[in-house]
């Protein structure tokens, strides 16, 4: 990691479409923005963000979209980052090998290499979300030895990646630190079934906002998290599909708010950070020096009653 550890970092939401062309298109014009007015050092973009989300149904045509960590997409990726000098977080449909596919997060340094990826560990299947029909889950010990859970080396720092519905989870966000992971990274696609209540939409966002925030204060970890917004159909026409909810936040590592998006508008936004103020907070805050690493043996558990 450099020397300086007081970093620019940036967040875009926006929509997307079935065609990889128009998605990519919006993100390079927000990308463009956002360096032209912050010049940040890293920029976060949303889960899937190629396309539409297309997990609200299950057709086996939509595996086309798939492409390999070095296919067309990723390429366009490694190319904005060396034209910019900006590390950039990614996601892909990724086709790892013949009926292997993952939500697969890629990493490109300043340079546009590809300082890594993460493949999504925890893969949601519900009404409108059947990500089990398209997704392997990521690899709980890598070819190198490494547990799945392992954050990404770049020019800027070590970045903890996790994927939409890995946010729920204190476990991964927690391996990410004990990794010695700088940020926790979000990309996600969420939002509401357009028929819940308004009560119910605002207990909804409100809980995804404070789970992510939590893994913020418990770390003393930034996180930053990418939501797309607009409202995408249900090609099988049994639901009213999905309003995602954007509100793509950065909070520092105490939880704070820093920047906020709204809920309906491409954008983005973006927050300075000193990674140096997480051993301050480590010192006077020492979660990780009490934690009782002896007792916890029953989170390896399914479920601790019969």
């Amino acid at each position: 990691m450099s020397e300086n550890t007081h970093i620019r970092v940036a967040v875009i939401q926006q929509p997307a479409w079935p065609d990889k062309d128009k998605s990519l298109a919006q993100t390079e014009q927000l990308l463009q923005e956002v360096m032209a007015s912050a010049k940040p050092d890293l920029v976060l973009l949303q889960e899937l963000h190629c396309t539409h989300y297309f997990c609200q149904t299950e057709d086996t045509r939509l595996f086309d979209l798939a492409e390999p960590l070095d296919g067309p997409s990723a390429q366009q990726l490694a190319g904005w980052a060396a034209q910019y000098q900006v590390v950039i977080v990614g996601s892909l449909f990724e086709k790892r090998a013949p009926g292997v596919f993952h939500n697969t997060a890629v990493v490109f340094d300043k340079d546009g290499s590809l300082a890594g990826f993460y493949r999504k560990m925890h893969i949601p299947d519900d009404p409108g979300f059947y990500e089990k029909f398209y997704f392997t889950p990521g690899d709980a010990t890598q070819l190198n030895g490494n547990n799945g859970f392992t954050p990404i080396q770049t020019s800027i720092g070590k970045l903890g990646v996790l994927v939409c519905w890995d946010q729920w989870y204190p476990e991964a966000a927690r391996l990410m630190a004990l990794a010695g992971a700088d940020l926790l990274l979000y990309p996600t696609a969420i939002g509401w079934d357009p028929g819940d209540t308004e009560e119910e939409k605002s207990r909804q966002k409100e809980a995804w906002q404070l789970i992510q925030r939590s893994h913020s204060i418990a770390n003393h970890l930034p996180v930053l998290v990418a939501n797309r917004v607009g409202h995408e159909s249900d090609p099988s026409k049994q639901s009213e599909g999905i309003q995602f909810w954007g509100n793509s936040f950065i909070a520092g590592p105490q939880g704070e708010l820093l920047a906020q998006a709204d809920a309906i508008s491409a954008q983005s936004l973006y927050a300075d950070i000193d990674i140096h103020r997480t051993e301050y907070l480590r010192r006077i805050w020492p979660y990780f020096r009490d934690r009782r690493i002896d007792a916890y043996d029953g989170l390896t558990k399914r479920f601790l009653r019969p």
